[in-house]
């Protein structure tokens, strides 16, 4: 770890220093080629020589991987280098606030950590789909910037202490909580250990505390591993059913039963928003209905002065999109069938083996109103396909 504050990092000015982190020192500096401010982040090798030189060739690998992701929600990385024993990496500046400060400050609104999740899930499944794994998702790493927008920081850089978890307990103390599985066992992770990552964080983001503790790192990790923890609404009234069954979907001990890639847990989390989104809608309407001077027809003026015929029109919002079990139904039905099993899911299966029910039967209901609206059309298509050939 630095003490002092260095002049400068390759090419690049040191202005002050930003913070200080398990892995090294952020510093505010000027690019004076391109006249830019940038962040330059230091890491700090390992003492044992060769443990350094695989750990720096795994940093330029990492950086190489990361460096070449070009997406809003992912930090822009411009330039590494050495400076003696450690690492550099300059990349853009970020100002804005981590998601572990507003955390710590407030619990999130349903709709707001939806939106914050869904635009991670999108950064993810883009570097999914290129080959690059973060491995060390949790709100330390999450940017929120002004207007909402998200950004991810340190991708891949938590392989580079791979080789220390073992022996250095104290690098573990930001992560283990939002550890897959996989990771907490040491087995190699995938794709699909980012997704139980980003559902720790957004289960910690609805209730205010993430889902597994304990009293030390190797009693947190076992229950990392084994205890499934109460669905979210359990504990915040607000949040609804489905977001408990993306939860779940995401949070499943094995792999292969979680949601297999990022954009399969977004298209979910959409869904998701949209319905809080047209809940919220129809409880204001509501609302502003019940506040609404009653007319001798039986309309409702609300007070912005348009017009509500009926006392139903409140709620006949347009039909939403139904939460699309299709990618979750399965492994909720797989939870309520173990419904006997004592192993912490009792809660969670029992109330799946209700969901299972009700989602099964939404989405026959859907169904068959959608087929019998294309028989209709194709009806009326037939019907004026005739007339044109009879009268034409």
């Amino acid at each position: 770890m630095i003490d002092e504050t260095p002049d400068r990092f390759g090419r690049y000015l040191i202005d002050s220093e930003l913070g200080r982190g398990a892995m090294g020192v952020v510093y505010r500096a000027l690019d004076p080629v391109l006249d830019r401010t940038v962040a330059v982040k230091t890491i700090a090798l390992s003492a044992d020589p060769e443990e350094r030189e695989r750990s720096e060739a795994r940093f330029y690998q990492e950086a190489k991987a990361a460096g070449g992701l070009n997406h809003p929600a992912i930090i822009t990385i411009h330039d590494v280098g050495r400076e003696g024993g450690m690492v550099w990496m300059a990349m853009e500046l970020l100002e804005g606030t981590e998601l572990r400060h507003l955390l710590a400050n407030e619990r999130m609104g349903v709709e707001r950590a939806l939106d914050i999740v869904g635009q991670v899930a999108d950064a993810l499944g883009y570097a999914h789909e290129r080959g690059v794994v973060h491995r060390d998702i949790k709100p330390a790493n999450i940017m929120i910037l002004r207007g909402g927008q998200v950004k991810i920081m340190d991708f891949g850089i938590a392989r580079l202490w791979i080789s220390d978890v073992k022996t250095q307990t104290g690098m573990l103390l930001g992560s283990p909580k939002y550890m897959s599985p996989e990771q907490a066992m040491g087995s190699g992770v995938d794709q699909r250990s980012d997704i139980f990552s980003l559902g720790v964080v957004l289960y910690e983001m609805l209730t205010g505390n993430p889902p597994f503790a304990g009293k030390d790192v190797t009693q947190l990790l076992y229950n990392v591993s084994t205890v499934m923890p109460p669905p979210p609404s359990t504990i915040n009234r607000a949040v609804p059913e489905m977001v408990d069954l993306v939860i779940a979907k995401a949070l499943a001990k094995n792999p292969a039963d979680r949601y297999q890639s990022a954009a399969e847990m977004q298209a979910d989390l959409l869904a998701c928003r949209y319905e809080v989104a047209q809940q919220a809608a129809s409880d204001d309407a509501t609302v502003r209905l019940d506040a609404a001077t009653p007319g001798a027809d039986g309309s409702r003026t609300l007070s912005g002065g348009s017009t509500l015929v009926g006392t139903d029109a409140a709620v006949r919002l347009p039909v939403s999109r139904r939460f699309d079990a299709g990618v979750a139904l399965a492994y909720l039905e797989h939870l309520a069938e173990r419904s006997g099993v004592d192993d912490g899911s009792a809660t969670l299966a029992a109330r799946a083996a209700t969901l299972a029910r009700t989602t099964r039967k939404r989405i026959d209901r859907v169904q068959r109103k959608t087929d019998a609206l294309m028989l209709t059309g194709v009806v009326a298509v037939a019907c004026v396909i005739a007339f044109l050939i009879v009268y034409l």
